[in-house]
């Protein structure tokens, strides 16, 4: 950078040192996993798991979806990270998920537009949405010990490649990308077929 700004005329000292990548993530949560952290959480983090799980969205994505953005029988996500805009329709498990929702928070004072809300109807914030994941993992790790490795390697992260890998394993890869909100067929391949592995049949 300071290179680029004309401060310095040095060579890179970093120039011929091989970097380090880290390897990505291939865990799948498997729907025994995920409903046990879902039967030990509270209710409005069951919401924020559902809508994670139902849109395929990052955590960030998820906690900001608003009913604003709820409009003929869609709702519009503006994805913070790429800036990538979906319009994901609300049919099926997913449109009883926001009546759910939506029903649960005609009880609260205060109406947040936010559809991700705690028990006093506040938008909830990544902090709070990873304490209260936190909890419930741990509670649910206790609960299941046959379970407690898989438990306890599940981050709320994992939901979108589950989300991706379930949708391209019935829907075919092409849905996936769509949901994902990916550039390229190739960047969802990438992202969802070291999770559960290429399905293929047997030689006879």
């Amino acid at each position: 950078m300071a290179r680029s700004w004309g401060l310095t005329n040095q060579p890179n000292p970093c120039a011929g040192i091989k970097g380090f990548s880290e390897p990505g993530r291939d865990i799948y949560i498997e729907n025994n996993v995920l409903d046990a952290v879902w039967q030990a959480a509270d209710q409005p983090l069951r919401d924020a798991l559902d809508l994670a799980y139902l849109t395929g969205q990052r955590p960030a994505d998820t906690l900001r979806m608003s009913s604003l953005a709820i409009s003929c029988g869609a709702i519009t996500v503006s994805q913070g990270k790429t800036g990538q805009k979906l319009r994901i329709e609300i049919t099926g498990e997913l449109d009883d998920l926001i009546k759910r929702i939506d029903l649960r928070k005609q009880d609260y004072k205060v109406h947040s537009l936010q559809l991700i809300c705690n028990e006093s109807g506040r938008p909830i914030t990544e902090c709070a949405l990873r304490s209260r994941f936190d909890k419930a993992r741990r509670n649910a790790a206790k609960n299941n010990p046959p379970l407690k490795k898989q438990i306890e390697a599940f981050q709320f992260r994992d939901l979108r490649a589950k989300a991706g890998t379930d949708k391209a394993d019935t829907h075919g890869m092409r849905a996936a990308q769509e949901q994902l909100g990916h550039k390229s067929a190739s960047m969802t391949e990438h992202y969802v077929r070291g999770r559960l592995g290429k399905k293929v049949t047997p030689t006879r």
